[in-house]
């Protein structure tokens, strides 16, 4: 995998750059320059040449490193005959060599090369010193050697320390990669388990109800078609509403359905309708109080769900004789309160699929289920949703 320098690591390598380029400068080539002011003739020139031509190679690699023409190996063989030449001219020194050693490092492609290019400039460089003296072992030789020698310890340590940070840089990328994979995973995970709950919650409070309510509106049917079949054809009647409902319940389940099977207009219109059916289906007296209130769908639906849920209930458990059902807007909400006085039931020994999606579709609306109840005194769930202005 190849690392690309990441914006902070671009930056300091960027400002390394330049305070580099501006020692090179002050240190290697001003002084080459200086020196040769006071000379005059064809060596004057050679010297002012050969740094014009180091000195372009070396700002042609650093403005575009990518060119085609200039590549680095050909300036680090410049630049290594370039100072072993000007170690035998009168502009060249041992100071030159030293401050041009980290360009070998900057442009080759390994260490090895690095070694390879610089250890050709030592050479050039003692060889043009000993022709230009006569004297092979002077002191700007054993200079030059000596700084040779520590610039090789330094490149391979910054070097060392540079590959280290990279194979860092990349075992966390890779350490990221794969946390970021999990997390999609995990996400994807999530998602489908959450599509799995709110699937079950949608058919225990529609589809489930529905048959339900078909088995016991069958049953007694069944058993009134030979004394009352006025009733009979009736809860027949209500069978096939029932499962006309039912059907388009599973089409809005399965995605076959663009909208809610909940019908646009008032919650009040909406819970009206399944009251009379339940009080058709079960002749049991229910008591609204339901004022024309608007609301949106989200919060309509979950007020009727959690109206069925609470019918289904009283229909199952309750043998109850009345239902009373009040819907109430506070402005900051809307509160739904379903009653029975039925025999009631223990609510922390309550465990049912039914009372905690009531609670989780709340919730997701921001609003809350409370759930009264003792054995004998029938039973209170008090739905609230927050309207948060929307009318």
């Amino acid at each position: 995998m190849n690392q690309r320098p990441q914006p902070d690591d671009q930056f300091w390598r960027q400002t390394l750059h330049r305070w580099y380029t501006v020692s090179w400068v002050l240190l290697g080539l001003a002084p080459s320059v200086i020196g040769v002011q006071n000379d005059s003739g064809a060596a004057k020139y050679w010297s002012l040449a050969l740094l014009a031509v180091i000195s372009l190679g070396y700002a042609t690699l650093r403005l575009f490193p990518d060119n085609p023409v200039l590549r680095p190996h050909v300036h680090l063989c410049v630049l290594a005959l370039g100072v072993g030449a000007m170690a035998g001219l009168p502009g060249g020194g041992a100071a030159l060599f030293i401050v041009s050693l980290p360009q070998f490092w900057i442009f080759a492609p390994g260490p090895r090369s690095a070694i390879a290019f610089s250890g050709a400039a030592v050479v050039a460089t003692v060889t043009a010193r000993a022709v230009r003296h006569a004297e092979l072992f002077t002191g700007n030789v054993a200079f030059t050697v000596i700084g040779y020698a520590a610039g090789v310890l330094v490149g391979l340590l910054v070097h060392r320390i540079v590959q280290q940070s990279d194979e860092r840089a990349r075992r966390l990328n890779t350490e990221l990669e794969n946390a970021q994979l999990q997390l999609a995973e995990a996400h994807q995970r999530q998602g489908a388990a959450e599509e799995r709950e709110r699937l079950a919650r949608d058919i225990h409070d529609t589809l489930a109800q529905g048959f339900a309510s078909i088995i016991v509106l069958a049953e007694a049917a069944r058993s009134g078609l030979g004394t009352d079949p006025g009733k009979s054809a009736q809860q027949l009647l209500s069978i096939e509403h029932t499962a006309r409902e039912n059907l388009a319940e599973a089409r809005v389940l399965v995605g076959s359905a663009p909208q809610s099977g909940v019908a646009p207009g008032s919650v009040a219109r909406t819970l009206r309708r399944t009251l009379d059916r339940f009080a058709e289906d079960t002749g049991l007296a229910v008591d609204a109080e339901l004022p024309d209130v608007e609301c949106d769908q989200q919060t309509r639906i979950a007020l009727l769900r959690c109206t069925q849920e609470s019918l289904a209930n009283v229909r199952k458990h309750a043998a109850a004789s009345t239902v009373g059902v009040v819907l109430a807007d506070h402005g900051h909400g809307l509160e739904l309160e379903i009653t029975d006085d039925g025999r009631g039931f223990v609510v922390g020994d309550s465990r049912g699929f039914g009372l905690d999606g009531m609670r989780k579709r709340l919730a997701e609306l921001g609003g809350e289920l409370t759930v009264t109840s003792s054995v004998g005194d029938g039973t209170r769930v008090l739905a609230m949703v927050p309207t948060n202005g929307q009318v």
